[in-house]
């Protein structure tokens, strides 16, 4: 049986997406040696309408049909596939592979990230996040604390001196880096289930969408993670993160260590208006 922390939501449901996880990782991890070539096709377009990859196609497809033969119903949520309704009681909120441009590339920095809930951001029980090319995976349970490689993380109450930003685009900035001092600190990793991770446990302090860019399916697992770890998560405005769980809704994301990382963005972006 999968070792799981917590013991709030039904069993079989956090094994399924444990399954789930490993299932889509054993098969992409064996692909690579034969598919490689075919990772970066076009094969159709996804339910969030954009091109869907062919690494996004087996990913999801290894998902859909483990969890529709579950005797346990759970409803699934994916970019691709948009949402299929099993009349479960939960939906897994999937992104099969978050940062594909980095697995076809082969950049060593992309996951598959599945998220547990019923019927908005704030309802999510359960998280996975398993970066694929290293095999790590963080995890956590509403109420129950975040964990990376099953040992307990928490974010740190202040940033290391020598802070670490993440920026998916850093347009708030409007060329002038000096407002953090981060010419040599700056990372733009591809993968924000991993990189909204890495802030919760410290290997980065903080991480910034500032356009309206993400869906659920992006952040859902990764968002519990973070605030289990005891880090914050908030739009560009620094409001709170209240997003149902379809595909309609983009959200802006700041996530950092503490308040005051968050006020200096909000307050960057207030100055540029």
């Amino acid at each position: 049986m999968v070792e799981i922390q917590g013991v709030n939501m039904d069993e079989e449901i956090k094994i399924a997406a444990y399954n789930t996880v490993n299932k889509i990782y054993r098969k992409i991890k064996k692909i690579q040696l034969s598919e490689y070539h075919k990772f970066g096709m076009n094969v159709g377009i996804g339910a969030d309408g954009t091109p869907t990859k062919y690494i996004d196609k087996v990913a999801e497809d290894i998902a859909i049909n483990y969890i529709k033969k579950l005797k346990t119903k759970i409803n699934i949520l994916s970019e691709e596939a948009g949402f299929l309704d099993y009349n479960g009681d939960y939906t897994f909120v999937i992104d099969p592979i978050d940062g594909t441009r980095n697995a076809v590339r082969g950049i060593p920095l992309y996951s598959i990230s599945i998220g547990v809930g019923k019927h908005k951001l704030e309802d999510i029980e359960f998280g996975i996040v398993k970066n694929i090319p290293t095999g790590d995976v963080y995890t956590a349970e509403k109420g129950n604390g975040a964990f990376f490689n099953k040992k307990r993380i928490s974010t740190p109450d202040l940033p290391d001196k020598e802070i670490i930003f993440s920026f998916s685009n850093w347009n708030i900035f409007q060329n002038d880096l000096s407002e953090f001092n981060i010419y040599d600190k700056l990372r733009s990793l591809g993968c924000a289930s991993i990189e909204m991770c890495m802030v919760a446990s410290g290997a980065l302090d903080l991480y910034v969408v500032s356009e309206e860019y993400l869906r659920v399916t992006d952040i859902a697992a990764a968002y519990l993670i973070v605030n289990e770890a005891g880090g914050l998560v908030t739009n560009i405005k620094g409001n709170k993160l209240d997003i149902n769980l379809n595909l309609d809704n983009r959200t802006s994301v700041i996530t950092a260590c503490n308040t005051d990382m968050i006020n200096r963005i909000i307050n960057r972006c207030k100055d540029l208006k």
